[in-house]
């Protein structure tokens, strides 16, 4: 049996072709503005300061409602023109959420991994 990555936390900025988590198949958790859905492809874009992110939400049952702040988790697919979209595999609005907050506490994860 096949175990599932918990993904990895990232922020949106963070996913840039230099990054070591800008690659094929790995598992990630973002977080994000929805900006964009498009019903058709259900494709999602969410924004998180000045980077973006495609998320594709066919397996997802989830109300998208665009300016809501959602969380996704899944594995990271890059097309040929190296451009990501996350397969997403779970999806849940935080609307109320301090994105401040988290991303001190995030910053504050990291730095104590650092120090193991």
């Amino acid at each position: 049996m096949a175990t599932i990555a918990s993904g990895a936390l990232v922020n949106l900025e963070e996913l840039v072709q230099s990054s070591p988590h800008f690659k094929h198949g790995i598992s990630l958790r973002v977080i994000g503005k929805l900006q964009d859905y498009d019903v058709e492809t259900a494709v999602a874009v969410i924004v998180d300061r000045n980077a973006s992110l495609k998320v594709d939400t066919q397996h997802l049952n989830i109300n998208l409602r665009i300016g809501s702040i959602f969380q996704f988790i899944g594995e990271l697919l890059l097309e040929p023109d190296h451009e990501a979209i996350l397969k997403a595999r779970v999806g849940r609005n935080i609307d109320g959420m301090d994105l401040n907050l988290y991303r001190q506490s995030l910053q504050l994860l990291r730095d104590f991994q650092a120090g193991r």
